[in-house]
């Protein structure tokens, strides 16, 4: 069996990668990778990859990928998947997350492939939600609130297009939020956790920088998340579209009450203006009954968890205080 994962190299590429060679029997995993992508990820799947590189942006890339690895399915997670980032640079994160899905189809089209595709959305697509529509199911109206999530919705309608229109095996999941082990320092529970490994370390004030704190999130662990990907690829309706989420909704205020109880440093929290985003989406909380029905799964590692794990991820990645320079007089 052949997989293809784009982004491979990534947060949630990666741990899907390891998922699969542990419990998909005889897969190949394919995976692309451009010449700029950090590779730290890999080190956790030990070779056993085969890697293409790729930029999605081209179509003659696209399909150069394609027909070297003529996969059965396609889990297509790459993009520009930071929202902030998409505030200073909107163009590209719109061309980078639309073209590369396009070029992806196209080439199917033009190589005569049915894979079962997995297109990657998010919770993020259905931004500005009012509170008599929580929990939030996939018939929820669409108001995104940031480039990322219109690049997103984007993709999301560009599937269900190509499905009605083609014919393409394409499965649409809407992830709510997911993290653990290896989330990138740029993501808010990933990056109080470095604050705080930096803090017990000595490398900075006992200070926790934040953003907003009132927003509400549902959180998934990604080792729960990736394996809801695969239950998408074999046991989804092809041209549905998948809420992925737990149903519970933590404010990022709770998020930094649970990282400090598992400190023993004296820890102050200070709002940091850079942090706040032009407009930023309230309450996210997800209703996954649909894709439970469907296919038998449920989330199996609590939230504390998943902090705890992160937490530990910095703490052995934060390097020591450096010793103390001695003047010679």
């Amino acid at each position: 069996m052949d997989i293809l994962i784009t982004g491979i190299t990534g947060f949630v590429g990666s741990y899907l990668a390891e998922y699969l060679l542990s419990e998909v029997p005889d897969c190949r995993i394919y995976g692309t990778i451009r010449w700029r992508s950090r590779t730290e990820n890999l080190e956790y799947l030990n070779g056993k990859i085969k890697l293409i590189e790729c930029d999605l942006k081209d179509y003659s890339s696209a399909k150069a990928a394609l027909e070297q690895s003529h996969p059965q399915y396609i889990f297509h997670l790459a993009a520009q998947s930071f929202v902030v980032t998409s505030f200073h640079a909107p163009a590209d994160t719109l061309s980078t997350n639309i073209l590369s899905q396009l070029n992806i189809f196209e080439a199917v089209r033009a190589l005569g492939m049915n894979p079962v595709i997995q297109i990657a959305g998010s919770s993020e697509e259905y931004g500005l939600v009012k509170s008599d529509e929580l929990p939030i199911t996939e018939n929820n109206p669409l108001r995104p609130l940031s480039p990322y999530a219109v690049s997103k919705v984007t993709q999301d309608l560009l599937a269900f297009q190509y499905f009605h229109s083609y014919k393409l095996s394409v499965i649409r999941t809407r992830a709510f939020n997911h993290s653990g082990p290896r989330r990138g320092h740029v993501f808010v529970e990933s990056n109080f956790s470095r604050q705080i490994a930096e803090i017990e370390k000595g490398l900075r004030p006992p200070i926790l920088k934040v953003g907003n704190l009132t927003a509400l999130r549902d959180y998934t662990d990604v080792r729960d998340m990736v394996r809801a990907y695969w239950l998408a690829v074999t046991k989804g309706e092809p041209g549905e579209v998948y809420n992925i989420a737990t149903g519970k909704g933590y404010a990022i205020s709770e998020i930094v009450e649970m990282l400090k109880k598992l400190t023993r440093v004296e820890i102050k929290v200070e709002e940091d203006p850079s942090r706040m985003r032009p407009s930023d989406v309230p309450v996210l909380i997800g209703d996954s009954s649909k894709f439970r029905k469907r296919t038998g799964w449920k989330p199996e590692i609590p939230f504390e968890q998943t902090l705890s794990n992160i937490l530990d991820y910095w703490r052995q990645r934060v390097p020591e205080q450096p010793p103390a320079v001695q003047k010679i007089s």
